[in-house]
């Protein structure tokens, strides 16, 4: 399986002794079996922290390509949404409501102190908003594209208003990180401030110590929520040298959690410690079979309908995916974190699963006949025949098509693999210079945003230009109706109304074919902390280290 770029990657560094005993904390090198009887966990320790090779103290929440992975516990945000369910969790807020679609409200949380033992208040919101309206390199969520004005009206409530509607960017809202207009507006320019000094935030850890090699953050005793923190402190430890040395590090226990991939993880990391080593890999974005859609046959939903039941999605599965993956739902919902969304009556949450006989069937029904030689044969007669590309240095990729290929071959397809460099491979698809490839979409708690972005045509471009994210160019006055409905209102049933009807676009008119999910590596351990997320008890996944946190307890507690 080859590995690109994924939200938890651990990253390689090599540091010279002379730096390791220069920055040392004394906490290096601490043992797994360290632990207390006092209903606390003394320490965790957790994977890489972030800031690249050479990191360095920045615990500014909004410079994401060197800030170190403290400030996700220093600095929080108004909602919390949660990415395996994606409910939103009040946080700094208690609550929310939408006056009207352009005016949102949130009530403030009373009695939250910044870890300097000031008061958290609205004015902080507002001027945390307004401090990204006028360094707008801050935005990183690019919230002030939407936004006409946030206020404090009142010491508990602030107003957020938009320019237009404004439901479709609620989960960016809701996930800007604030902070305290009592140290941050004595900055002068906070887009370089690295805030490396006892950094002041609301959350349930502090800064401890940093070198190189380790970053402590420790438990904050005057937090919110202070009851549900039994961890006194989370040391996580820098990357050594290669995904080897970090995989031996992980079968050995000396990680209490991580998100890594591991080649056999079953092997290399559970049967060393069967009742205390576990993992999760919960569904990410969905990979699916794109076609392009201008060219016939794929422009015919009939034949678009039968290749549904054509590929073996679990041999991708076993075989491409090592077993870590599972099924995609057509819906295009990630399921089942996501089957609040699913209209009822959807069998199997959406799964289509393979049957050969059903499509060469299908096939048929809609004219694609087989000639005497058992080629599939166009409704012009000529046999088809098109190409399947995908990156060639891609391995799981390129094992996943081999599978697909050999499906549609037996279906009397004449089809070529071309395995071009992962470069060229995106931009054949954002132009359209394509038949059929692989194509990731939504996964995320944006439902607007998963499905405007592979489905509306404002999001498309003609072939040879380059598409903004609707790279199967679908265009369909429906599908841009129901999208519309996502962007503007801020109403929970019209939306799953919405989502309704276009988890029917998915189902009957089939723009794409999704085939699995993408894994979210996590692998944990029960030695000394329980409460972790996993399949029997998916409250939140892996990466949503806050919310995780408030359920760990003591093992055997």
């Amino acid at each position: 399986m080859t590995r690109r770029p994924r939200p938890r990657t651990v990253t390689a560094v090599v540091a010279s002794v002379a730096l390791l005993l220069a920055g040392c904390t004394g906490t290096e090198g601490a043992q797994k079996s360290s632990g207390s009887d006092s209903g606390m966990i003394d320490f965790l320790n957790y994977g890489d922290f972030g800031g690249g090779t050479t990191p360095k103290p920045n615990y500014n929440p909004y410079l994401d390509a060197t800030k170190l992975s403290a400030a996700d516990y220093i600095y929080e945000s108004l909602m919390y949404v949660e990415t395996y369910s994606c409910k939103a969790l009040p946080w700094l807020a208690t609550s929310y409501e939408w006056s009207d679609p352009k005016t949102l409200v949130y009530q403030i949380r009373p009695g939250v102190k910044w870890n300097d033992g000031k008061p958290f208040t609205a004015a902080d919101v507002e001027f945390t908003f307004a401090m990204l309206k006028k360094f707008d390199v801050l935005d990183t969520q690019g919230v002030w594209a939407s936004l006409a004005s946030v206020e404090a009206t009142g010491a508990d409530r602030v107003t957020f208003t938009f320019k237009q509607p404004g439901a479709s960017v609620f989960t960016q809202v809701s996930g800007v990180k604030i902070v305290p207009q009592h140290v941050w507006s004595k900055v002068a320019d906070p887009t370089t401030f690295v805030n490396a000094t006892a950094p002041v935030g609301t959350g349930p850890m502090k800064l401890k110590a940093f070198n190189p090699r380790q970053l402590v953050v420790e438990r904050n005793p005057d937090y919110w929520q202070a009851d549900k923190i039994k961890v006194n402190e989370i040391r996580f430890n820098k990357a050594d040298a290669g995904g080897q040395v970090e995989q031996l590090k992980l079968s050995r226990g000396e990680y209490d959690t991580n998100g890594m991939f591991v080649q056999d993880i079953k092997k290399a990391y559970v049967d060393r410690d069967p009742e205390h080593h576990h993992y999760w890999y919960a569904p990410g974005g969905v990979i699916s079979v794109y076609m392009n859609l201008t060219k016939a046959p794929f422009d015919d939903v009939a034949f678009r309908k039968a290749l549904t039941t054509a590929f073996d999605d679990q041999q991708v599965i076993d075989k491409a995916q090592l077993g870590y993956v599972t099924e995609a739902s057509q819906s295009g919902l990630v399921v089942p974190g996501q089957k609040d969304w699913l209209p009822a009556g959807i069998a199997d949450e959406g799964r289509i699963g393979y049957d050969a006989a059903a499509a060469d069937k299908a096939l048929t029904d809609a004219g694609y006949t087989k000639d005497g030689q058992g080629r599939r044969l166009g409704k012009d007669g000529k046999p088809i025949s098109f190409a399947f590309k995908v990156p060639g240095s891609y391995v799981d990729w390129v094992a996943a098509a081999d599978i697909l290929i050999k499906n549609l071959k037996a279906l009397g397809f004449d089809v070529e693999k071309e395995t071009p460099t992962p470069d060229a491979h995106n931009q054949d698809r954002a132009t359209g210079n394509y038949d059929m490839m692989f194509g990731v979409h939504g996964g995320g708690c944006n439902m607007y945003a998963n499905f405007a972005d592979p489905l509306s045509s404002a999001r498309t471009a003609p072939i040879g230009k380059k598409a903004a994210s609707n790279e199967i160019r679908w265009q369909d006055p429906r599908t841009d109706e129901l999208v519309r409905t996502l962007q503007v209102s801020p109403d929970e049933k019209a939306q799953k109304e919405a989502v309704a009807g276009l988890v029917d676009v998915m189902m009957n008119q089939v723009p794409m074919i999704p085939i699995w999910y993408g894994a979210k590596w996590f692998q944990y351990d029960t030695t000394k902390a329980e409460g972790w997320p996993n399949e029997q008890d998916p409250y939140a996944d892996g990466a949503n280290g806050l919310v995780v946190l408030t359920h760990l307890v003591p093992a055997g507690g």
